[in-house]
């Protein structure tokens, strides 16, 4: 299935500066596992050592967070948007 992952620009130098990268993937976590094959590093970047999002890094599949679903086994379907969000603080 194919979906399309939003990447934002922090981690653009990882997918070559491209801002959205097609893989094919049926959860979040095949879409993340497909992105890290394809541009080594992603992976470390969005997931901890027990392979869980980091907490900073929020994940939406079309306009719904993952956090809110099955998380990483939250399912995509074909032609679905994945985006990659990093958390936003400040004061």
């Amino acid at each position: 299935m194919a979906v399309t992952v939003r990447i934002p620009t922090t981690l653009r130098p990882l997918s070559g500066g491209a801002s959205t990268v097609q893989v094919d993937a049926a959860t979040v976590a095949e879409v993340i596992a497909r992105l890290n094959d394809a541009h080594p590093g992603f992976s470390d970047r969005l997931l901890d050592a027990e392979g869980k999002l980091h907490r900073f890094v929020n994940v939406f599949v079309s306009d719904d967070d993952v956090r809110y679903l099955d998380g990483l086994s939250t399912k995509v379907a074909d032609g679905s948007t994945v985006s990659i969000i990093p958390a936003v603080a400040g004061g």
